[in-house]
């Protein structure tokens, strides 16, 4: 038994059983790999896959068994790894770090222009995703850290915890009917065209709600991913932008003017995730404070060492 088998059998099940795709995920050939997935097979005297001719289609009742504990062997072997090199280069490294577009740009800036002082021999990898992208790339070991609004805590193999609350606000050009000085309300915006987030992300879900329960039908003529492209449309014209507030710069965004929606729509938590069982080395858990201060390292373990869905609580 090695590791490159352990690999080949995880990497199937990832891969949707298409061992082409699992060939490029670790850079060898397809006969390789159904020889290392068969060679396991045959040193543990069970088949691991069901097969249609060449192909696998599916985990044996066995294979069910057996892959979760392939996954946590090689976690495992990825912990021992850190470990050792947490002793031997404190100071040097990787870390990587996904979120979404909306954490990227407006929020981490600063936590690594902090973090990169300090540990000016670590490299940061920073990943930009959907809150679902995230969480497979925190889930694949692929990231470190994960940092998004939704979806985070759907996952028993994450640890999430909540960094800061924020709201969001209408963005609007300079002479626009909604800035007439009378209060903004939902009946008012509904009567414009709305540019806002994708399904998923950046709170969309808490700007939905708000509609569907004051019964009002809205005119969503663009969605997007980022605020800047909301923005950026918003000043074409197309409509009105609801953004993340912290997404809103008035130095950067002259041609614009934002209204406060905290009233209108729900508030928002951004959570930090990662991997439970992972090894963290103690820049990720300096990173994680610097980002945010409430998360220090015993907050971070005593959170990964409890049962899954245990998340901390935001202290007031």
């Amino acid at each position: 038994m090695n590791f490159q088998q352990l690999r080949s059998v995880r990497e199937a099940v990832r891969c949707g059983f298409n061992l082409t795709e699992v060939a490029k995920v670790l850079h060898t050939s397809q006969p390789g790999v159904s020889r290392q997935i068969r060679e396991l097979e045959e040193e543990l005297g069970v088949d691991l896959f069901v097969r249609t001719g060449k192909r696998l289609t599916a985990l044996t009742e066995v294979g069910t068994v057996v892959v979760p504990i392939v996954e946590k062997m090689l976690n495992d072997a990825d912990n021992l790894r850190r470990a050792g090199e947490e002793f031997s280069r404190q100071e040097h490294g990787r870390l990587s770090i996904a979120a979404t577009h909306s954490q990227a740009r407006y929020a981490l800036p600063g936590a690594v222009r902090d973090f990169r002082g300090r540990y000016p021999q670590v490299t940061l990898n920073l990943h930009q995703g959907s809150p679902k992208q995230v969480a497979e790339m925190l889930i694949s070991g692929e990231a470190d850290i994960g940092i998004a609004t939704e979806a985070l805590t759907r996952y028993d193999s994450l640890v999430a915890l909540p960094c800061y609350r924020w709201t969001h606000s209408v963005v609007v050009p300079s002479g626009h009917p909604l800035l007439d000085g009378q209060p903004l309300t939902l009946q008012r915006l509904a009567e414009f065209p709305i540019i806002t987030y994708g399904a998923g992300y950046t709170g969309r879900i808490h700007i939905d709600e708000a509609f569907e329960q004051a019964r009002l039908n809205i005119d969503l003529v663009l969605t997007a991913m980022d605020a800047d492209v909301i923005k950026t449309y918003v000043e074409l014209g197309l409509g009105v932008g609801i953004v993340a507030s912290i997404a809103f710069d008035e130095t950067r965004d002259r041609s614009l003017q934002a209204i406060d929606a905290g009233h209108l729509f729900a508030m928002n938590l951004t959570k930090l995730a990662v991997r439970r069982g992972s090894f963290l080395r103690s820049y990720v858990y300096d990173f994680i404070e610097t980002f945010a201060l409430t998360l220090t390292r015993d907050v971070v373990e005593d959170a990964m060492s409890a049962a899954p869905h245990h998340e901390q609580r935001l202290q007031p």
